[in-house]
């Protein structure tokens, strides 16, 4: 067939096709008109696409680096009624091709039937690298349909892509999708497709008018095509079954829906992505970088449910559990500003759904009724009570996630929407110490009652229990700097002595009220209204908590209690640490935990492995490491997707997934990195051992690019506007032309410098100590200096590349420099003898 290639401007004519062109490249556009296919090319070629519209409108093509990654079925729109599917690729007669400023129009679609006609237009132009795709629907009436295709992307088969990055910070896992109809339906449309062997991705971006909402379903087709079916409708579409995300072996996820007579249109942005390149993980040695990027990609965001809905068990089982305190933690390490939005607006919801006026924080979300306690279930929100007993710890994990939620997002206007129902949620728990001894009981009283009061759901722990009161203990340390930061000094205060008086009274021996166990040199899970001490079996999420939130400062605890778990991790030659290491009584535990090692009398949760890497880290980061890399190892064995792992044989076990998994390496970047983003400020409290150094990454937080460069001993943080360089952890902001820097990223200003308007500021921190500071600028400009946080009205001797002159602080402990800075120059400010 003759190939028509457009150079110039020109006019063509044909039956049934008006055509009027521009210049454009040759090997952008091509036309093949006898065969009537149009094939659109991004300029650097890694993307192209052939739209057939010799019957109907098809995208028969879709081309990455000269790949086709679709099927013989293409890409095409469709509707479904009750009566009948009808296709934008069916026999259609009085198609028209225009091009006109650059657009390339099909138009004179018209499928459907007596009950309903769409009237169909594709667009279509080149964007730089992007291919620009208008799809515009005009519905004759009113109506309901089953389905829709706006459009429907049906790629070759489920391994051409690993999975696909979403919008909402979650994502798809192909493999996931495991029998013929397995579907997943989201309320949102972007995604990033990604082959993790070739990096080549792509990524689909997509807009609608507003008042139009988006979705997407992923499903495992008959043919074994993996399908991408976007929606575009008036209103949020409803599941079909339950509350269901994902359903096996139905297509059909969504509800049907109406659509309004008139006018829709889809915008769809097609881009090739260099994955490797764009999801890059920076250098990491000592570190499988890989492996980091793939486990934070897949499992990491696998617990995003839906919109409004992040948990850590995940899509395939339609679960969320509230009293899982680890969300905005993750989402700190995924760093993708999408989780982030998505986490808060999480957070939303279940404030106004899951917190009752009490200020009981109710404790799971799920799909379908059956795991609650009878008479909690809403069937329209999802929010109950677990049936294994009143889990307790969703009250201070609701506090815990808003609070590192807030650090990430900086927004304190969406922190004071919450404030109210974090005191409540405190106050609710706070008012269950009825013999005043400063640790907070449960509501099941003892063992007999067979009860659960914590993650931990089919051990019988009861009454004081020490695991919920040290994530207490965290929520209660966070939630009064959150106080502080809304302006309530009083509440702070209070907040944080409660805290005190519950750090005092859990760290008594036991035999005074206490957990400490001196004979056993750890600490005990729970004690019974009887005053009966259980859990004595060295349970590990109870002993990292009490080390990893602050609430054990004792170095000798600290060490009795690591070394001891070392060791007998090291016997067994366990790759991470089990719930318990030896067994719970048998009236203890429910009869699926039996005999040990089992499930979570014994099994291996790696879920709670951020709590032991923030244990270790500070103790023995060889210890710490060893895990993170074990847990990296088993990711690329067998991709983490199991609930837990047996005892004996270390095998993955369960069908639950759970994307809590993904924690040891969360704790990677939070405490071997030292990853600290505050609401007003970038963070590095970095931990590192040689073996780590010349770690190298970027790092995003509120739409900053951070360049941050690790070794031992010597930090970096860098942005297009400024540089520091320490020797020690310090927090950093820039707005306009000042730089603040926190020195140890604590809240108190150390210095802030002043510099001409859009200015690079480049300095290195020497030393910062009280009373005694040091600095160097090594980028020229005119500045000026505020040492703070200093004793009011005090003389400091300056020494300005050891030119010296004494200069007195203010009445608020403030002292100004002013200098210009031609060259390298080194601040000194100490106090005058």
């Amino acid at each position: 067939m003759p190939l028509i290639k457009l150079r110039n401007i020109f006019t063509f004519f044909f039956i049934g096709t008006i055509f009027c062109a521009k210049p454009v490249l040759a090997d952008d556009i091509k036309y093949d008109l006898p065969a009537k296919t149009i094939t659109i090319s991004a300029p650097d070629k890694n993307l192209s696409i052939v739209i057939d519209y010799s019957s109907g409108y098809l995208i028969k093509q879709l081309n990455i680096k000269g790949q086709n990654v679709l099927s013989p079925a293409g890409i095409y729109t469709w509707i479904k009624t009750k009566d009948g599917a009808f296709l934008s690729n069916g026999k259609a007669a009085g198609i028209i091709l225009t091009k006109d400023n650059g657009i390339i129009k099909l138009s004179g679609l018209k499928y459907g039937d007596g009950a309903i006609t769409v009237a169909e237009t594709w667009e279509f132009r080149l964007t730089g690298s992007k291919i620009h795709w208008n799809i515009i629907r005009d519905y004759s009436n009113t109506t309901s349909l089953e389905e829709m295709a706006m459009p429907q992307y049906n790629f070759a088969n489920l391994s051409i892509w690993k999975g696909g990055i979403l919008d909402n910070g979650g994502m798809v896992w192909c493999k996931y999708l495991k029998q013929v109809n397995d579907t997943y339906g989201v309320h949102t449309g972007g995604v990033t497709f990604w082959n993790a062997e070739s990096g080549n991705a792509l990524r689909i971006s997509t807009k609608t008018d507003k008042g139009y909402n988006i979705a997407t379903k992923y499903s495992h087709s008959p043919n074994n095509e993996f399908t991408c079916t976007q929606y575009v409708t008036d209103n949020p579409l409803d599941q079909r079954y339950n509350l269901s995300r994902f359903v096996s072996g139905r297509a059909d996820v969504f509800a049907p829906f109406q659509i309004k007579k008139g006018t829709v249109k889809l915008e769809v942005d097609l881009e090739y992505i260099d994955y490797f390149k764009t999801y890059s993980r920076g250098t990491l040695p000592g570190i499988d970088a890989v492996a980091v990027r793939e486990l934070l990609n897949t499992t990491g965001r696998y617990g995003v449910v839906d919109n409004n809905i992040i948990g850590a068990n995940g899509w395939v089982s339609n679960w969320k559990c509230l009293h899982e305190p680890f969300f905005a933690q993750i989402g700190m390490a995924v760093d993708d500003k999408n989780y982030t939005k998505n986490m808060a607006s999480t957070l939303d919801q279940e404030r106004d759904e899951a917190v009752l006026p009490s200020g009981r924080v109710l404790s799971r979300w799920h799909n379908v009724p059956g795991d609650e306690i009878a008479g909690t279930y809403n069937a329209k929100t999802g929010y109950y009570e677990a049936m294994w007993g009143y889990t307790i710890d969703s009250q201070p994990d609701f506090v815990i996630n808003t609070s590192e939620q807030f650090d990430l997002s900086g927004d304190t206007k969406w922190l004071r929407a919450h404030q109210t129902t974090c005191e409540k949620a405190l106050g609710w728990l706070i008012k269950r110490d009825a013999n005043h001894n400063g640790i907070f009981e449960m509501m099941n009283n003892n063992i007999s009652e067979k009860k659960a009061s914590d993650w931990l759901d089919i051990v019988w722990a009861s009454y004081e229990n020490s695991f919920v009161n040290a994530q207490m203990y965290e929520a209660l340390t966070l939630w009064a700097n959150c106080e502080k930061v809304l302006g309530d000094k009083e509440k702070s205060t209070y907040y944080a002595g409660v805290a005190k008086r519950l750090k005092d009274a859990f760290n008594k021996p036991i035999a005074e009220g206490g957990f400490w166990s001196p004979e056993k040199k750890q600490y005990v899970y729970w004690r019974d209204d009887d005053g009966s001490v259980h859990g004595d079996n060295l349970v590990t999420p109870v002993n990292f908590a009490a080390i990893a939130f602050g609430l054990c400062d004792d170095q000798q605890r600290i060490a009795q209690i690591l070394d001891q778990i070392e060791a007998r991790a090291v016997k067994e030659n366990l790759f991470h640490w089990p719930l318990c290491f030896d067994s719970f009584k048998q009236e203890e535990v429910s009869g699926g935990n039996w005999p040990f090692p089992r499930y979570e009398n014994g099994d291996i949760f790696p879920t709670w492995g951020y709590l032991g890497i923030r244990a270790y880290a500070n103790y023995d980061k060889g210890v710490a490491l060893k895990y993170i890399n074990n847990i990296l190892k088993q990711y690329k064995k067998d991709g983490l997707s199991s609930q837990r792992y047996d005892r004996v044989t270390q095998t993955g076990q369960g069908d639950d997934i759970l994307a809590g998994i993904s924690t040891t390496i969360t704790a990677l970047y939070r405490d071997i990195y030292g990853i600290r983003p505050k609401w007003n400020r970038m963070g590095i409290e970095p931990n590192l051992s040689p073996s780590l150094n010349g770690a190298a990454f970027s790092y995003t937080l509120r739409d900053t690019v951070y360049q941050l460069k690790l070794s031992v001993n010597d930090y970096t943080m860098s942005t297009s506007s400024f540089s520091i360089k320490s020797k020690e952890g310090f927090g950093a902001s820039k707005h306009a032309d000042v730089l603040t820097f926190y020195p140890g990223n604590k809240d108190d200003k150390g210095l802030q410098v002043n510099a001409g308007p859009k200015k690079r500021i480049q300095m290195q921190i020497n030393s910062w100590k009280p009373n005694a500071y040091s600095w160097t600028m090594t980028s020229a400009d005119s500045y000026q200096f505020t040492v703070s946080s200093l004793q009011p009205g005090i003389n400091y001797k300056v020494e300005i590349n050891n030119v010296s002159k004494n200069i007195k602080s203010d009445s608020a402990g403030n002292l100004i420099i002013k200098q210009q800075c031609a060259a390298i120059t080194k601040f000194v400010v100490t106090k005058s003898a």
